[in-house]
């Protein structure tokens, strides 16, 4: 990797000329935002692919610009909404409104969205502090579920030709009794890497993600770092999710008339070893890598179609690193064509995403991802095991029975058992033990709506609701619900149907309802409850848990599995 970042440091970064942009970091109530006016205007905008996230700053910037120019959303609340993207992003925005009427000793805070700010021809910087504190009480838990987050995020241009992002947090954090057993028995804090035990029942762990940005022409961008991505239109992902943790990356985007390409190498954790304590690996963990590719395109104003591929290639033993496969750099030929000429034992998924705008106000979406699939064994309809695929079909609404600002959204997911697994212990479609799709894994159904409302410009009121029917492994058997365990363990290879194992129902709901202060700075108040129903009673368990939360410049932390 390190070779491949100088050749194109050499190759691209010195002739590139064009203007340069990091992205807007991923936040689940921050783009939809941004999605909902796209739904409402009823066509696809000329600015991104809303199937990748996440977007340039530059993009949002355009985009909202586009919707304060039009004059077609003028209510208060639309205004606002327009105004937070345009200040949040000001240094490519030409109608923000982003100056402080008055700046803290009149270096800190001149813009409404920076503690600190540089802004020259030549250089460009942005600095905000990250705070998070929560607390609240919990069903589950004899002690007091506790957040407590500190960190700085920096981001800004050079010559505006090369982008730069940093994240940086260190948090300790008390979670709710069915996250912490969820840890305890996966060894994985959700959405994080390396941690270590906190006093009695808390977790300790560092978050860095960063990367450089840079344009080689006008149409073609380099980034290359540590950081996260997501695919789909979709509530969840069938492909890739942002619920694991950041990995070091290079990717290449293409976007050109109404056509965008983006390959995606990963270099990822294979394997992990801890205990109830923390994770002990001294001697660094085995990795693997993962290759993405995809090619979007729009047809007409209204449809957008996507193919994409990946592939996993990791070392058949699990203690030791794999090799970069430079063969898969290739962007324009099929992994799966490669991964068979060399005999491979690669893990290979493509597959299909597509988005329509129906109407102004609705769309719908969904993926068909393929593991393995043989036509006539699905035909015969005898459940064999190799039939692996993952489908998600949904729909939002927005302004919702012609109420202002009300935004549905329904959702449906399932994915057979052994997709995602591989015959190998670290061939399977993860990073650091943890999915990179669905953070379910495989084996279930699963049923999600969301409600959004917001009644005035600074309150969102946010109700989930998700039901899940999977079937559970037990220590001795594998059912396919667990990617992990290579699938050559299978309980039988004919007679396999979704939730099959230890059947389980799981219904989670949530109600948020957050307060914007000032830019970036939120309140919240959120209720959760979860209930699972196991055919094995020492899986049943319910939780109601409650609690408040103070954040800054950094998204809701949710625990949705």
């Amino acid at each position: 990797m390190r070779r491949i970042l100088f050749f194109f440091l050499v190759t691209v970064v010195a002739p590139a000329g064009w203007s340069q942009s990091v992205n807007a970091p991923l936040n689940d109530d921050y783009y939809h935002i941004i999605d909902r006016y796209e739904i409402l205007q009823g066509q696809i905008n000329p600015y991104f692919f809303s199937s990748w996230k996440p977007y340039t700053r530059e993009q949002v910037a355009l985009f909202a610009d586009s919707l304060y120019t039009s004059g077609e959303f003028d209510d208060r609340i639309d205004q606002f909404n327009i105004m937070y993207l345009l200040n949040d992003n000001w240094e490519w925005a030409e109608n923000d409104e982003s100056d402080s009427q008055k700046a803290f000793l009149n270096v800190f805070y001149r813009k409404k969205s920076d503690l600190y700010s540089v802004q020259t021809p030549s250089f460009d910087l942005h600095v905000n502090p990250v705070f998070y504190l929560g607390a609240g009480t919990a069903s589950d838990a004899d002690y007091t579920p506790f957040i407590n987050t500190r960190g700085v995020q920096v981001r800004g241009m050079i010559d505006k030709k090369v982008g730069f992002y940093t994240y940086l947090g260190e948090n300790q954090v008390f979670y709710p009794g069915y996250v912490r057993d969820h840890i305890s028995e996966t060894l994985t804090v959700p959405g994080e890497a390396f941690w270590k035990g906190f006093k009695d029942n808390g977790y300790d762990f560092f978050t860095a993600r960063g990367y450089i940005s840079f344009q080689a022409t006008r149409h073609i961008n380099f980034q290359f770092g540590h950081d996260r991505f997501r695919m789909g239109n979709g509530y969840r992902s069938m492909i890739l999710s942002d619920f694991g943790p950041a990995s070091l990356f290079l990717k290449v985007d293409a976007q050109v008339w109404k056509i965008k390409y983006t390959m995606l190498v990963q270099e990822l954790t294979a394997q992990i070893e801890g205990n109830a304590s923390g994770l002990t690996g001294s001697s660094g963990f085995p990795n693997k890598f993962l290759a993405f590719h995809q090619i979007q395109i729009n047809i007409g104003k209204k449809l957008n179609l996507g193919l994409f591929e990946s592939v996993i290639y990791s070392n058949p033993d699990p203690t030791v690193d794999a090799r970069f496969e430079w063969k898969y750099l290739n962007p324009i030929i099929f992994y799966r064509a490669i991964e068979q000429q060399d005999g491979s034992t690669d893990n290979v998924i493509l597959g299909l995403d597509a988005r329509w705008l129906m109407t102004r106000g609705f769309s719908v979406y969904g993926q068909v991802t393929i593991d393995e699939l043989v036509l006539d064994e699905l035909t015969s309809g005898e459940g064999w095991w190799g039939n692996k695929f993952g489908i998600q079909a949904g729909g939002e609404w927005i302004n919702a029975f012609g109420l202002d600002h009300l935004d549905l959204q329904l959702e449906g997911n399932l994915a057979r058992p052994y997709m995602y697994s591989h015959d190998t212990p670290s061939g399977s479609y993860s990073h650091y033990w943890q999915p990179l799709a669905h953070p379910r894994g495989a084996n279930f159904r699963e049923v999600v709506g969301v409600a959004r409302f917001q009644p005035v410009p600074k309150l969102s009121l946010t109700a989930k609701l998700m039901y899940s029917d999977y079937g559970l492994d037990t220590l001795d058997s594998d059912w396919g619900g667990n990617i992990l365990i290579p699938n050559t363990l299978r309980e039988q290879n004919y007679g396999n149907e979704i939730a099959q194992g230890v059947s389980t129902q799981q219904l989670y709901a949530s109600f948020r309802a957050t307060y914007q202060f000032k830019h970036n700075l939120f309140a919240d108040l959120q209720h959760v409850y979860r209930k699972v129903d196991s055919a094995h009673d020492p899986f049943d368990a319910t939780t109601n848990y409650t609690s408040v939360a103070l954040r800054w410049n950094i998204p809701v932390r949710v625990s949705e599995f």
